[in-house]
């Protein structure tokens, strides 16, 4: 690993870090479990953007080891995306299946996030270059799933706190991920004209 990669899974870290920094004092608040909760999916969507940043800034700086970054961020984004499903099975439910089952059923915004995570397992379990071998062109477009992952992370953050009336967050993801996905689109568009 040289040393840009090393700073960057440091960097990744952090969070994870701070949040164990807080617990050794009153910094997380009345309501530790949701304040835990919330960092972790924050930060799942966070780095799930990271990735999906990465081709864009690739072809607009003409860096091409950025490609190299990818992997790392969306393996990242996984690991805050366990971290969340996990506080939310252990700290919130208690391991409580009949409740999580009901708490799945009636509230659409758990549905949404269950249904976002399983879509980020497969990716995460295909990301080994042996994985890549195997699967060939299907790898393509299995990993297309983290578009659909992105829009069903935004939406479950939007619904969770559209109940509060607090939507201005889940608005600031939902825009940077319309940026991202015009800016593919652009040049999709014009790759197509490219061809006429």
């Amino acid at each position: 690993m040289n040393a840009a990669k090393f700073a960057l899974f440091v960097a990744c870290l952090l969070p994870l870090a701070r949040l164990f920094q807080l617990a050794g004092g009153p910094g997380l608040g009345a309501n530790p479990v949701e304040f835990i909760t919330r960092s972790t999916g924050s930060w799942a969507l966070i780095l799930l953007f990271a990735t999906l940043s990465v081709t864009p800034l690739r072809r607009l700086t003409g860096i091409a080891a950025l490609a190299g970054y990818r992997r790392m961020l969306g393996l990242f984004a996984f690991f805050y995306a366990s971290l969340h499903m996990t506080i939310y099975v252990w700290l919130d439910q208690w391991f409580d299946l009949p409740a999580i089952v009901t708490d799945i059923l009636e509230r659409p915004f758990i549905t949404i996030g269950m249904v976002t995570f399983a879509l980020l397992l497969p990716l995460a379990l295909t990301s080994t270059r042996a994985m890549m071998r195997r699967l060939g062109g299907r790898w393509s477009q299995l990993h297309r799933l983290v578009y659909l992952a992105s829009v069903l992370g935004v939406l479950h953050f939007w619904w969770h706190k559209a109940g509060k009336n607090d939507v201005l967050e889940p608005a600031m993801y939902g825009a940077a991920f319309a940026l991202l996905l015009a800016i593919r689109l652009w040049w999709w568009w014009q790759s197509l004209r490219a061809r006429r």
